[in-house]
């Protein structure tokens, strides 16, 4: 039980990577907190994991919210060890397709939220003698596909707020990483899918995996093995960088 005593907070954790990072954390023994939007699936997740789950209903793109939503889970569980910061929303257009409402809400999800949650959990942190904070970012912090131009801008930004934390609280005993995702099986690349190709949605997904190297796209539970890793004081060397989990696809272009 890698977690049996620690306290994990999980952004966008009701579905996809999040619901993964949960289970998983949770499998280790970690308190865990669901903090999404989605209030049907983030309470059927915490409900078997009965005392050591909660879900917290939140927009975490509003920091009265967040503020809200932290010292609900200090209050809880006594305390914050471990944040992955993990929701996110995509969006396809140009600039000139995208308007300035459709730009903001992609950029505030995607990478306001992980300032708001790490401006609150990590004072919290700091009283318990450390922690670890897991953004994820994505493989378009570093190539893009067309037409993803604030879901990209995002990803990047993602990158440096994960160097400037790490380098900022490093004195504090907290360790900030990226993990960088490829093509994993999600509802997002369902509706990647379903966006930008049609028909249906597992074919068109077959013939993106067949592009990685691994010859398949990525299983949530991959990446969140990945994040429990860079959690773990197995990483405890490692600090301020950003971790591929793309079956091999940027190394195949």
């Amino acid at each position: 039980m890698e977690f049996g005593d620690k306290t994990v907070i999980v952004t966008g954790g009701a579905k996809g990577i999040g619901r993964a990072t949960v289970l998983a954390f949770a499998r280790e023994g970690a308190r865990v907190a669901i903090v999404d939007l989605d209030a049907a699936a983030g309470a059927a997740l915490a409900e078997p994991l009965g005392e050591r789950g909660r879900f917290v209903r939140a927009d975490v793109t509003r920091a009265d919210e967040v503020e809200r939503a932290v010292a609900g889970v200090v209050a809880a569980f006594g305390g914050i060890d471990v944040l992955h910061n993990n929701a996110g929303i995509q969006h396809y257009g140009t600039a000139i397709e995208t308007t300035e409402d459709e730009w903001d809400r992609v950029l505030a999800v995607n990478l306001k939220s992980m300032f708001l949650m790490s401006k609150f959990a990590i004072p919290e942190m700091i009283k318990r003698g450390g922690g670890a904070i897991v953004n994820t970012a994505s493989v378009q912090s570093y190539y893009n596909q067309r037409r993803v131009c604030p879901y990209a801008a995002s990803k990047a930004g993602i990158l440096g707020l994960t160097r400037s934390l790490a380098i900022d609280f490093a004195k504090d005993n907290i360790r900030v990483t990226a993990v960088c995702p490829g093509s994993v099986d999600t509802p997002m690349l369902h509706y990647a899918a379903e966006t930008l190709v049609g028909g249906d949605a597992d074919d068109v997904i077959r013939g993106w995996g067949e592009k990685v190297l691994l010859g398949r796209v990525g299983r949530p539970e991959e990446i969140a093995e990945t994040v429990l890793f860079l959690a773990s004081p197995r990483a405890s060397y490692i600090t301020g960088s950003a971790h591929l989990a793309d079956g091999g696809l940027l190394s195949g272009f």
